[in-house]
């Protein structure tokens, strides 16, 4: 038996559960660990000579604590030592020996990032969730939201991040990334994502977020026009987009400006299902601004926090039975 630290006793003794803990607890049950282990386990160190690396299971649940509690890797090194219920979720302890450094940690997800492996655990992901029944392919919505990166020139270069631009919404500017995302109809769940700077208009990547499979598209007005594009017209799919407020304003027969109403509600129904993923990695994850520097270090934290979002979405789905 392992020997217990004072402060591993004293966290079993503790009664009260957090919500931290109850979260971790939740998605503890809904990951797929073995079949994500399987997927990074080819690219890992195998530790021969030298110090032995942690175990790839340990260092794949901090990655994630990482983004589900928005800390860099100084900051996730601190948490470890000052959270036990992180410890713990990692399969750590301060009495069996030392904790991963910031290092180690940044090691990780460099790893993660050079074998683009976010992208396969999200295929991974979603593999599970279709084989589970809670992944269907009868209709997309597609739709972009913008990330907010550090605007300031107050660094060694005296420059903003060259692969970050930006564009105004309204009357505000925004500098930044775009996440663009292609969601399912039915379950709310993100089956493709693509990222560019904020100035490319989101019609652009319309069609890279179809499957192929889908018998309908949904977007809000700023796909206007996407059935016409040339990269859209292998898509078979037939197109629901939006109109814009100003159309539906100029139409002067007060029945046929009835109907239309009924039927923009009805496609923006459809279209609200994909404002919760963006709730999830904005509001429960707490990602507003981008951590990192371009787009390929983003890009891959991006396809990490969806893949992780599906999870929470379905969490209480993916509990075990009985």
């Amino acid at each position: 038996m392992n020997q217990l630290s004072f402060s591993d006793v004293e966290f079993v003794a503790k009664r009260k559960q957090t919500r931290s803990e109850k979260f971790l607890s939740e998605m503890n049950q809904a990951i797929p660990w073995a079949r994500l282990i399987a997927l990074i386990e080819p690219v890992y160190p195998k530790g021969k000579g030298g110090r032995p690396p942690y175990a790839l299971q340990t260092m794949l649940r901090i990655h994630f604590m990482q983004q589900w509690f928005s800390l860099s890797d100084p900051a996730m090194e601190e948490s470890l030592y000052d959270s036990q219920s992180m410890r713990q979720f990692a399969g750590l302890s301060l009495a069996k020996g030392s904790l991963p450094d910031e290092t180690t940690i940044l090691n990780f997800r460099h790893l993660l990032e050079r074998h683009q492996l976010a992208t396969r655990m999200l295929t991974e992901i979603n593999m599970m969730l279709s084989e589970r029944g809670l992944l269907l392919k009868q209709g997309t919505i597609v739709d972009a939201t913008i990330i907010a990166a550090l605007s300031s020139t107050k660094n060694k270069s005296v420059k903003r991040d060259p692969e970050m631009h930006q564009t105004q919404k309204g009357n505000n500017w925004h500098f930044g990334l775009k996440a663009h995302i292609g969601v399912d109809a039915e379950s709310g769940l993100v089956h493709t994502v693509t990222t560019t700077p904020t100035n490319d208009h989101d019609i652009t990547q319309a069609h890279a977020l179809v499957h192929g499979e889908e018998e309908a598209v949904f977007g809000d007005s700023g796909y206007i026009g996407v059935d016409k594009r040339e990269d859209t017209e292998h898509i078979k799919a037939a197109w629901y987009v939006a109109m814009k407020p100003s159309q539906r304003r100029a139409i002067k027969n007060k029945g046929m400006s009835k109907t239309v109403e009924k039927i923009e509600k009805l496609k923006a129904s459809v279209r609200a299902k994909v404002e919760h993923q963006f709730r999830v990695i904005k509001c429960q994850f707490g990602f507003r601004k981008v951590r990192y520097k371009g787009l390929a270090k983003n890009t891959a934290q991006i396809f990490t926090l969806f893949a992780l979002s599906n999870l929470w979405m379905m969490r209480y789905e993916l509990r075990p039975v009985g």
